[in-house]
């Protein structure tokens, strides 16, 4: 379950991580209210619980109680990626020198909490590793003794802070873990952590991220939630059973299992563009499988599809036969790639042929992948 930015900001804020000034409005008259008593310039920001708001005209500033009228009335008469806004945070305007990224979030690798912390931020944290990996200094979390402030102070010296701003910042991450394991979270980040010109850290964005397992166990320390506009497609896996996050790119992926799942994520992202993240869990059967493609494929524009099925307690012969179903069924003709391992793969294998599936039948899921990069320049040839 992820939370609004207002009602992370202030879980941070009780924690002790600075944010600026905010106050939640519905309506363009009440954000004209709400920059009065903080104080101009201000950021009006859209409430919605989707990536990309800045680039979906949901974040602009004002300089007066006037323009953040103004600027309400736009963000509240459109859209962010078609989710209705019905709540804006107003925030006081900080004036910053340079931005940082921090975060924490589950290694999709290693099974672990991850500290990391960039120089750069105001960019997404993929955008980072991809193009300027050295400019990310991350760090292994155990779970038992968690980030120790030392440990902190090490990837801020490391990261290139130096004085009062580095131990400021290191406190920041300190507690950031600190929140992130005692929320139970996926993901705890500030991006960006920006530095006012005395040098002093602020957090300009919050997210965080709970596990669903989780919230019974922390409901006692969240506030009362707001309304809460899902994604219909994270909205339709919950309802065959599945976990699902939608994400910018253009290549569908299944998984049966979180970890694998990841890990299939961050290697189509090292050449390629992931669409969603998807993972069956346990009991797969014909018809999750269908209703897996079924819901994939409600994203328009999907290029490719990696399938990566581990048949362990997995019976993936019948998933196979949901996942060719529904291919005939719909006519698909974009390259679908697919690594099945485990119980009966052979028979796996020839059902997945049957509906045009290229099947790479070695144990390494980068070469499932460069298959696709392959078929796609085919594709484009």
């Amino acid at each position: 379950m992820r939370l609004h930015e207002f009602e992370a900001a202030t879980i941070f804020a009780r924690e002790g991580i600075p944010v600026p000034e905010g106050r939640v409005a519905s309506s363009p008259q009440a954000v004209r209210e709400a920059a009065a008593a903080i104080g101009p310039p201000v950021v009006v920001k859209a409430q919605v619980l989707v990536g990309g708001r800045g680039k979906s005209g949901g974040i602009q500033s004002a300089e007066d109680e006037a323009g953040a009228e103004r600027a309400a009335a736009r963000i509240f008469s459109g859209s962010v990626r078609d989710f209705p806004v019905r709540e804006v945070l107003v925030c006081r305007k900080i004036p910053f020198q340079s931005e940082m990224y921090m975060g924490v979030v589950v290694d999709g690798y290693r099974g672990c909490p991850t500290a990391m912390i960039s120089s750069e931020g105001g960019v997404s944290v993929e955008e980072i590793s991809r193009k300027r990996p050295h400019m990310l200094i991350s760090r292994e979390i155990p779970a038992d003794t968690g980030l120790r402030l030392y440990q902190a102070r090490d990837m801020a010296r490391e990261a290139g802070l130096a004085g009062p701003p580095l131990a400021a910042v290191s406190d920041i991450l300190f507690r950031l873990v600190q929140i992130f394991f005692t929320y139970e979270a996926l993901i705890a980040e500030i991006n960006p952590l920006a530095m006012d010109p005395d040098g002093s850290p602020w957090a300009l964005d919050a997210v965080l991220e709970i596990d669903d397992s989780a919230r019974r166990r922390v409901e006692r320390l969240l506030l009362p939630l707001a309304q809460r506009d899902e994604d219909p497609l994270v909205r339709r896996a919950r309802e065959i059973g599945v976990s699902y996050v939608d994400l910018d790119g253009d290549i569908g992926i299944i998984s049966s299992g979180a970890g694998l799942g990841m890990a299939t994520m961050d290697i189509v992202a090292s050449c390629l563009r992931p669409a969603n993240f998807l993972e069956t869990g346990g009991g797969i059967t014909e018809q999750l499988l269908y209703n897996v493609m079924e819901l994939i494929f409600r994203k328009d524009g999907l290029r490719g599809v990696i399938i990566n099925l581990y048949g362990g307690i997995n019976p993936i012969h019948e998933g196979a036969k949901g996942i060719v179903r529904f291919i005939l069924e719909r006519k698909i003709t974009i390259p679908i790639v697919a690594k099945a391992l485990g119980n009966r793969q052979e028979e796996t294998w020839e059902i997945l042929r049957i509906g045009g599936v290229e099947v790479v039948t070695d144990n390494q899921t980068e070469r499932c992948v460069q298959r696709l990069v392959e078929m796609l320049g085919e594709k484009k040839n």
